[in-house]
């Protein structure tokens, strides 16, 4: 295991933030853990486990070991009553291996299409998009616990899953290394295809016949193509603030004055908004600070239009927050990790 210093750390981040790590190692083999952790250089309370990079700010260098996971494998462990068990090493790139489970024939990631990260990423957002979150087809989740320095594995219910958040964003932040995560998908597809545009979309690629897994998976890819940004050519994290969760009496006020305002009410009766159309009424769209940027389709998404500093990118941030707030009473949380956190 060979530890470099000094990295560039430019390319591995997606918003393309200048930051260099002060130490670095590549892990192409979760078996390597236990003598990772045993390195001088390595720190629990400082070491970053990075994986594509899309959903963090690097806001200035990193003083401490990056470790960047690139343990890769895609396995089917075994068939049940329509339900097929595959295992994705955390190292595999989301996208990929959600058009290799479609190529299986298998369904329950095809709304989950084109979001940018790894696979060991996405229990701890637990990404989600047009209806579904991964903790809906998520059986178990294999990590290193550097508590015990010893392999374990949760179960979906120990990984305390709720919207955006995640047992590896709370009490287990900082515990459990992600290594793999076995998914329960089906062979039988049911498409889920309520949501919006993409119901809209579906209806005119399908053309009166019954839509496929492939199908959806198309028809996202499409819709996010015209939405969001390549990271690839515009700098981005992805969704840069959550959509905010309120009280129904809160919600009512705001549908009063706004009726047309998007709203989805929740099992427990609050009601989720939109952060992207809040933001869209504030013409904040294309709005600038520095090298930063609105982007000028996706108020959702901020973006690096001209060698944005990290100072541009807080900014904006703050401003978008701010101008919200003022307009509709409502507080927007940001979605990316700001490393370090207290920016």
């Amino acid at each position: 295991m060979q530890v470099l210093h000094n990295v560039d750390l430019t390319p591995l981040n997606t918003f393309g933030l200048k930051a260099r790590a002060r130490d670095f190692v590549v892990l192409a083999d979760a078996g390597e853990l236990p003598e990772l952790v045993k390195l001088p250089e390595f720190n629990r309370n400082s070491v970053l486990w990075l994986g594509g990079g899309s959903n963090i700010l690097l806001m200035k260098d990193y003083d401490g070991l990056v470790v960047h996971i690139q343990n890769k494998g895609i396995d089917e462990l075994s068939r049940s009553d329509g339900i097929v068990y595959i295992e994705a090493q955390a190292g595999e790139t989301w996208h990929d291996f959600v058009l290799k489970t479609l190529s299986m024939g298998l369904s329950g990631l095809e709304n989950l299409s084109l979001i940018p990260g790894t696979v060991g990423a996405s229990p701890v957002q637990n990404i989600g998009a047009y209806g579904v979150e991964v903790k809906d087809v998520i059986e178990r989740v294999r990590c290193f616990d550097l508590d015990t320095s010893t392999f374990i594995t949760l179960s979906n219910a120990d990984c305390h899953f709720a919207y955006r958040e995640s047992l590896f964003k709370q009490q287990g932040k900082g515990r459990y290394v992600i290594v793999s995560v076995v998914f329960a998908l089906k062979e039988q597809f049911t498409a889920n295809a309520g949501y919006g545009d993409l119901a809209v979309m579906l209806a005119e690629k399908c053309a009166g016949r019954q839509a496929t897994a492939q199908d959806v998976s198309d028809a996202v890819c499409t819709i996010r193509s015209g939405k969001l940004p390549d990271p690839k050519v515009l700098g981005n994290a992805g969704s840069f603030f959550k959509n905010p969760v309120v009280a129904a009496e809160e919600a009512e006020r705001l549908l009063s004055v706004y009726p047309d305002m998007p709203h989805y009410r929740q099992t427990d009766g609050s009601v989720k908004l939109a952060a992207g159309w809040l933001i869209d009424q504030c013409r904040l769209k294309g709005h600038c600070i520095g090298g930063a940027a609105v982007h000028d389709k996706q108020a959702l998404v901020l973006v690096n239009k001209h060698q944005a500093t990290a100072e541009d990118v807080d900014a904006l941030a703050r401003y978008i927050r701010h101008t919200v707030s003022e307009k509709f009473g409502v507080v927007l949380d940001t979605e990316p990790n700001w490393l370090p956190e207290n920016f």
